[in-house]
C-alpha cells in the first residue's frame, strides 16, 4: 500500500516537478520569439539591448523583459559561438534570475546558462558578478562568453590577483564581471580600507551568479577571508617548541580524528611543564596554568596539531621553501592562504623551512556574510540537493533540479568493499587494464596527492601510460582534462577532477585544433579544423562503442557531493558511461565510522583475499555515515557564522561610517560633535553630576583638557567663581576648543583643514578597528571555556563584544579629538627637510627601476642574439638578472625562463 506522501507525489508531482512545469510556458514564449530575432541584423541585436536597457531604467520589471532578453542572448550566442541554447538551459537561466540554485549535471552547458540571467540583470546598469572557483576558469569564461555579450552590445571584464589598479577598476565598471570568490571578497575588504571614494572597485552588490556554488558557499565557508599585516618575529619560539614535540609519548595526548582535534592528557601536561622549564620557555617556579604562560601553552598546542593533524602532501605541500596549503575539497593548491593563530608557523617549523612572522588581522569577512551583501544571489552546480537545507537556511536560496537535455545513460554500480587497501588497488589496476584493452578511457579518482602518486607508481610498474592531475600539475589542468576522454586514456585525478572543465569523449576538439595550428602555423586554419573534426568524430565513435568514460574512485569522501561530482564526470549529454567506488576497511571514512563491525561480518563470512563485498546495504550504511559528517560540518559552519554575525553587524556600522566620511566634503560637524562628547565625558568624570563644588577634581580636569584638547584652560579659576556650575564650565571649554580649531582652520586654510579632518578620521577608524578585531579574536578563542560554567559562549561573546565596540567608539572620539588638537602647519625648515626626504626616496626608487630596466634590456639583447646574459654563471642564480616566468631565459636558449632555468629554482 502506498504512503500518503508517495500518493501525493504521484498525483501532484514533487515540488521540483511543479517548478519545472511552471517555467515551461516561459520557455515556449522565448522559443516563439526566435524567428523574430533571427531576422535582426548584428546591429539589430545591439539596438535591442539599448531598447531593453531603456525600458529597465524607465521602471519596467525584469520579469516582463525576460522573454525578449533571453531570446536576444540565445541569438547572440548562436552567431558568436555557434551554440543554440537548449530549452533546459533557458530553464536553468530563469531559475538563476529568480534567485535559486540550478542543479544541472556535468556537460549540460552551465557556462552558457549564466549568460542569460547575467545579461537580463545587467540591464539595470548596476553590473553583475559571475563567480568561479579559480582564475583559469574566470579568464576562460570571460573570453569565451565575452563574445556572446559583445554580440548583444554588453561589456565583459575579468578580475585576477595582482591585476593593475586601472585594469581592475575598468573590469568592475563592465556590465558583466567574471572573478573568483577569493578576489571578490578581498577587493571588498580592500575597498573598506581605501581613503578616497573614487578608488573603490565594488560600487554595487547587485546580482552574483556563483558557479560551483556548493564548493564556494559551503566547502570554503568554514574559512574566513583575512587581510593581515606582519607582527613581531617569534621564529625562535616556534623552533624551540617544535623540538619538544617528538619527545612526547602516545599517553601524553589524545587524538580525536572525527573532530580533527588533539589535546594533552594530565601526564602530558606534567611532562610538558618540566620540558618547558628545562628549555627556559617558562620561568622556574611557574606552571602551565599561570596567566604568563598562556602564549607558550597556545603555541605548544599548535605545535602538537601541526605534527599530529597535518600531513605533508595531503594537507599541504612544500614548494620552493614555502608551505602551501591544499584545499581538502578540490585538491587545489592555495598559494598565499595561511593558517592563523601560529598554526602555519608551527608547520613551517616542523618542515624546517623559513618561518614567516605571524600576522595581525587588518580586515576579515566570511564568504557567507560577503555573499549576503548582494541584493540577489543565484548559483549553479551539478551537486546541490544534498545541501538544500543549508542553502535555504543560510542564504535563502532554493535548489531546483533542472532536467538533463538527454536522458542519463550512465551505469552507477554498487560500491565494492575489500578488506585491505592493497586488494582494493589491485582490483582497480586489473579493471583499468581490462577497460584499456577495449579502448575505454578511465578516470581514477583519489582523495589526496599521496594516494594519486601511489596509484601512479603502481600503473608505471604495470607499464600503463597515464596522466596525473593533482595540485602539483595545477597549471596543466586544462590540457590533461582535454585528453582524459580520448581512446584508451588513463587519468588519475584528485578530488578536483577538472572541476569546471568538461571531459569530452574522444578528447576536446577545440584543444586539438589549437594544437594543430601551433604545430603548422603556415597551414590553412579551415582545412586544419575540418581534418581535426573528422579525426575527432571517428575517435568519439570508437570511445562510445567501448562504453564511454569509466570512473573508478579509490575512496569515499566525507561529503557525498564530492563523490557525486566525480561520478558526474561520466555520462555527459546522454553519453554512455560507468562508475564504481572501490573501498577498503583501511580507508579513513570506513576506519572512523564502524569498520570493526564490518570486519567481523567479513571474517564470519570467510571472505578470501581479493574478494569484495558488494551490496546496496553497504551503500546505504556509507551514505548514513556521510550524512552524519555533513551534518556535523554544517553545525560547525553555522557556529562560525553565528559568531561572525555579531562581528558583521559591527563591520557594517564601521564600513558604512567610512563610506559616509569618504563621500562627505565637510566633516567639521562630525568632528565638532566628537569634541563635545569628549568634553562631556571629561566633565562627567571630574565633576560628577549632583556633586558639590568641593568634590570636583579641577586639577585633574585641567590636566586632562591640556592632554586631550591641548588647551591650557583656567578650570580651577572658573570653578572658584561664585555660582558657576558644571554646565557653565562645559560651555566655556566648548567655546575655547571651537576657537582654537577655528584658528587652526584659518592657519591651514579651510580646504586643507577639511582634508586633514578626513584623513585623521579614516586613519583612526582603521587603527581602532584593527585593534578591535584582534581583541575579538582573543575573546573568541577563550569564550568557549565559559560553557564549563553553564554560560552560553555565544551570549557571552555578544555581550562582551558589544561592550568592547562601545569602548572602541569612545576611544575613537578621544583619539580623533586629541590628534586634531595637536596638528599644526610645518615650519619652513620642517618643510625643507620633508622635501629632501621625499626626493631621496624618489631617487632611490628610480635607481631600482633603472637597474631592473637595464637587466631586462640585457636579457632581451641576449635573447635576440642567442647569447647568454653577460656574467651569466650556470650554477649561480644571483648572476641571472631578475627575469619573470614568461621572459626569455638569460642562458640564451631562446626558451621561456619557466621552461628552462626557471624550473631549477
Amino acid at each position: 500500500m502506498l504512503g500518503l506522501g508517495t500518493l501525493a507525489k504521484k498525483v501532484f508531482g514533487t515540488p521540483n516537478d511543479r517548478k519545472i512545469k511552471a517555467t515551461r510556458p516561459l520557455v515556449e514564449q522565448i522559443n516563439a520569439l526566435e524567428p523574430e530575432f533571427e531576422k535582426l541584423s548584428d546591429d539589430g541585436l545591439i539596438e535591442k539591448t539599448a531598447e531593453l536597457r531603456k525600458r529597465a531604467l524607465d521602471g519596467e520589471s525584469l520579469d516582463s523583459l525576460l522573454p525578449e532578453a533571453f531570446a536576444n542572448v540565445r541569438e547572440g550566442a548562436k552567431r558568436a559561438l555557434g551554440l543554440r541554447a537548449f530549452d533546459v538551459q533557458l530553464m536553468g537561466g530563469a531559475f538563476l534570475h529568480q534567485g535559486n540554485i540550478s542543479e544541472m549535471k556535468t556537460g549540460e552547458g552551465k557556462t552558457l546558462v549564466a549568460t542569460f540571467p547575467a545579461y537580463l540583470n545587467a540591464l539595470t546598469g548596476k553590473g553583475v558578478h559571475v563567480v568561479t572557483v579559480n582564475e583559469y576558469l574566470a579568464k576562460r569564461d570571460s573570453e569565451w562568453m565575452g563574445k556572446v555579450f559583445a554580440a548583444v552590445g554588453m561589456t565583459t571584464g575579468v578580475i585576477w590577483s595582482g591585476q593593475p589598479d586601472a585594469e581592475k577598476k575598468a573590469a568592475y565598471a563592465c556590465d558583466v564581471t567574471y572573478a573568483t570568490n577569493n578576489e571578490l571578497g578581498f577587493d571588498y575588504l580592500r575597498d573598506n580600507m581605501k581613503a578616497e571614494l573614487d578608488q573603490i572597485y565594488q560600487k554595487y552588490h547587485n546580482f552574483a551568479i556563483v558557479d560551483e556554488v556548493d564548493s564556494i558557499l559551503i566547502d570554503e565557508a568554514r574559512t574566513p577571508l583575512i587581510i593581515s599585516g606582519p607582527s613581531q618575529d617569534r621564529s625562535d619560539l616556534y623552533t624551540a617548541i617544535d623540538g619538544l614535540i617528538p619527545s612526547l609519548q602516545d599517553d601524553h595526548y589524545s587524538l580525536d580524528e572525527k573532530s580533527r582535534n588533539v589535546t594533552f592528557t594530565d601526564e602530558g601536561n606534567e611532562f610538558l611543564e618540566q620540558q618547558l622549564i628545562a628549555a627556559g620557555l617558562i620561568p622556574e617556579g611557574h606552571s602551565l596554568y599561570d596567566p604568563e604562560s598562556t602564549t607558550v601553552v597556545h603555541h605548544v598546542n599548535q605545535g602538537l596539531r601541526a605534527h599530529k593533524l597535518f600531513t605533508r602532501d595531503k594537507d599541504y605541500i612544500v614548494r620552493d621553501g614555502d608551505v602551501v596549503l591544499i584545499d581538502e575539497f578540490t585538491g587545489r593548491m592555495m598559494p598565499g592562504r595561511r593558517l592563523s593563530e601560529g598554526l602555519h608557523q608551527a608547520i613551517e617549523a616542523k618542515e624546517g623551512v623559513q618561518i614567516q612572522p605571524e600576522n595581525v588581522t587588518l580586515a576579515s569577512v566570511t564568504f557567507q556574510n560577503y555573499f549576503r551583501l548582494y541584493d540577489k544571489l543565484g548559483g549553479m552546480t551539478g551537486t546541490a540537493l544534498t545541501e538544500a537545507e543549508e542553502f535555504a537556511e543560510i542564504y535563502g536560496l532554493g535548489v531546483v533540479e533542472v532536467p538533463t537535455n538527454k536522458p542519463i545513460a550512465r551505469l552507477d554500480e554498487d560500491d565494492q568493499v575489500f578488506r585491505t587497501a592493497g586488494e582494493k588497488y589491485g582490483a582497480m589496476i586489473d579493471q583499468t587494464k581490462e577497460a584499456r584493452e577495449k579502448g575505454q578511457p578511465v578516470l581514477l579518482g583519489t582523495t589526496s596527492i599521496e594516494k594519486s602518486e601511489l596509484l601512479s607508481h603502481m600503473l608505471q610498474k604495470e607499464g600503463i601510460e597515464h596522466n596525473v592531475l593533482n595540485a602539483r600539475q595545477h597549471e596543466q589542468e586544462a590540457q590533461i582534462v582535454a585528453d582524459a576522454g580520448r581512446l584508451g586514456a588513463v587519468t588519475i585525478a584528485t578530488n578536483m577532477a577538472g572541476r569546471g572543465t568538461d571531459i569530452q569523449l574522444g578528447g576536446n576538439v577545440e584543444m586539438k585544433v589549437l594544437q594543430a595550428m601551433a604545430e603548422n602555423p603556415e597551414a590553412d586554419p579551415a582545412q586544419l579544423r575540418a581534418a581535426e573534426e573528422a579525426r575527432h568524430a571517428e575517435e568519439k565513435e570508437k570511445v562510445l562503442a567501448a562504453g564511454g568514460l569509466y570512473v573508478m574512485a579509490s575512496e569515499r569522501h566525507e561529503s557525498r557531493r564530492i563523490d557525486n561530482q566525480l561520478r558526474g564526470r561520466s555520462g555527459r549529454q546522454g553519453d554512455p558511461g560507468r562508475t564504481v567506488f572501490y573501498l577498503s576497511l583501511e580507508d579513513d571514512l570506513m576506519r572512523i565510522f564502524g569498520s570493526e563491525r564490518l570486519d567481523k561480518v567479513l571474517t564470519t563470512l570467510g571472505m578470501k583475499e581479493g574478494e569484495a563485498i558488494v551490496h546496496p546495504w553497504v551503500n546505504k550504511s556509507l551514505e548514513r555515515a556521510q550524512s552524519k559528517v555533513e551534518g556535523r560540518n554544517f553545525d560547525m559552519r553555522k557556529n562560525v557564522l553565528k559568531f561572525d554575525d555579531v562581528m558583521n553587524d559591527q563591520r557594517k556600522v564601521v564600513f558604512s561610517q567610512r563610506r559616509e566620511i569618504m563621500s562627505s566634503d565637510d566633516l567639521s560637524e562630525i568632528v565638532s560633535d566628537m569634541r563635545e562628547q569628549v568634553i562631556d565625558d571629561l566633565i562627567d568624570e571630574h565633576m560628577p553630576p549632583k556633586s558639590y563644588a568641593d568634590q570636583w577634581d579641577t586639577d585633574g580636569l585641567h590636566e586632562a583638557v591640556k592632554d586631550k584638547l591641548t588647551i591650557d584652560a583656567p578650570v580651577q579659576d572658573w570653578a572658584a567663581e561664585e555660582g558657576v556650575d558644571d554646565e557653565q564650565v562645559r560651555e566655556r571649554l566648548i567655546n575655547a576648543a571651537d576657537e582654537m580649531m577655528a584658528q587652526k582652520a584659518a592657519a591651514f586654510g579651510p580646504e586643507n583643514m577639511r582634508n586633514i579632518e578626513k584623513q585623521v578620521l579614516l586613519n583612526t577608524i582603521d587603527g581602532k578597528w584593527r585593534e578591535h578585531l584582534l581583541t575579538l579574536e582573543h575573546l573568541r578563542s577563550v569564550v568557549g571555556f565559559r560553557g564549563y560554567a553553564q554560560r552560553d559562549p555565544l551570549n557571552e561573546y555578544k555581550n562582551e563584544s558589544f561592550q568592547l565596540f562601545e569602548g572602541m567608539l569612545d576611544s575613537l572620539r578621544e583619539t580623533v579629538t586629541q590628534q586634531l588638537s595637536r596638528v599644526r602647519p610645518l615650519t619652513e625648515e620642517e618643510q625643507r627637510e620633508m622635501l629632501a626626504q621625499m626626493q631621496a626616496q624618489q631617487a632611490q626608487s628610480q635607481q631600482a627601476v633603472d637597474q631592473a630596466a637595464s637587466q631586462a634590456e640585457a636579457v632581451a639583447e641576449a635573447d635576440a642574439s642567442g647569447d647568454p646574459l653577460p656574467g651569466f654563471v650556470e650554477d649561480d642564480p644571483s648572476t641571472w638578472g631578475n627575469p619573470s616566468r614568461n621572459d626569455r631565459c638569460p642562458c640564451g636558449s631562446g626558451k621561456k625562463f619557466k621552461h628552462c632555468h626557471g624550473r631549477l629554482t
